[in-house]
């Protein structure tokens, strides 16, 4: 995952170790700082099918922080108890550790908007400061409809939880995409997340830019003397950007009639390989840096006209078929 916000001081400061690994290596982790990752949107898809999964995994390689809890947040009407069953299933084989950590998961049930739920929450939280050495530091993330995130940044600063708690030194929020539909409906949402949080602290993040084949993009044109001479207009025709996968809609159908598969895949994940394809060496390899160049190579890609649509797309609905010899809806 990759985000915009820029960290600093105290906010950064991690642990490096070393782990015994198979074949007697040693791996090197840096290990977070203490903090509480409460995420909205916990009974949904994408935090039992991605989020949990993905911590079990970190809890693994023993990457976790010393110190560390799951908050969720949903409507489902579910107990901690309820919460930490769900993360084992999405685990899957899970490992000793994952048990361990998941009995420390809390879960608090309520409407996003109601005071009652984030007064709850901010109880929660404190209880995890207290007893599972959280250290006051946050991480929220947006595991929802879009058109939850303002409501949800609003009321988190409305009772105190865009700060850190005691002993702290970060609350950050994290947003998954699509962020807004249009320029006009993102510069809203960037005007309410900022009312609650500060640029620094927010992090809107495309998750494709986890996928080890995406991250060797960087290596492969900018660590190789055979490509990095010929990555260039000199060389190279054309670039041609596939996305090719046999999921269907599956029980996302009431997001992608609002969203669509453009804003969902198009305008994120695929912009983002082709910055990363395309853009210059950063002068700078951190995320400020990479961020600039991808920014430079974004305002240079050319725009269609509207009336240019009809004759360089195809759009098209899904609909019941076949993948991999089962029925879809």
């Amino acid at each position: 995952m990759t985000g915009t916000g820029v960290d600093s001081g105290d906010a950064t400061r991690t642990d490096t170790l070393t782990r015994p690994h198979s074949g007697h290596e040693l791996d090197r982790v840096r290990r977070p700082p203490p903090m509480v990752l409460v995420v909205f949107g916990a009974s949904g898809d994408l935090t039992s099918r991605k989020l949990l999964p993905a911590l079990a995994a970190l809890a693994e390689h023993d990457a976790l922080p010393h110190g560390f809890a799951v908050v969720g947040v949903a409507r489902t009407e579910w107990s901690d108890e309820d919460f930490r069953n769900c993360a084992m299933r999405a685990a899957g084989d899970h490992s000793p550790a994952w048990q361990k950590i998941v009995g420390d998961f809390r879960y608090v049930s309520g409407e996003y908007g109601h005071p009652d739920t984030f007064d709850a929450l901010k109880t929660v939280l404190g209880e995890l400061d207290a007893d599972a050495g959280t250290g006051g530091n946050r991480v929220y993330y947006l595991a929802t409809v879009p058109d939850l995130f303002g409501e949800i940044a609003r009321a988190l600063a409305q009772h105190g939880c865009n700060t850190p708690g005691d002993g702290g030194s970060f609350a950050r929020l994290v947003v998954e995409k699509p962020y807004g539909r249009d320029l006009r409906s993102a510069d809203e949402l960037d005007r309410q997340l900022h009312a609650a949080f500060d640029e620094s602290s927010i992090y809107r993040i495309d998750h494709y830019m986890g996928k080890e084949t995406v991250q060797n993009l960087l290596a492969l044109r900018f660590a190789n003397a055979v490509w990095e001479p010929i990555w260039n207009r000199r060389y190279v025709n054309s670039v041609q950007i596939t996305v090719a996968e046999e999921l269907g809609v599956e029980h996302r159908g009431g997001f992608y009639e609002k969203a669509g598969a453009l804003r969902d895949i198009v305008q994120n994940h695929v912009m983002q390989v082709l910055a990363l394809t395309l853009m210059e060496p950063p002068a700078v390899v951190d995320a400020q840096g990479i961020r600039d160049e991808k920014v430079k190579l974004l305002r240079a890609v050319v725009v269609p006209e509207v009336d240019q649509v009809p004759s360089i797309a195809v759009r098209g609905q899904y609909t019941a078929g076949t993948v991999g010899g089962q029925a879809v809806v």
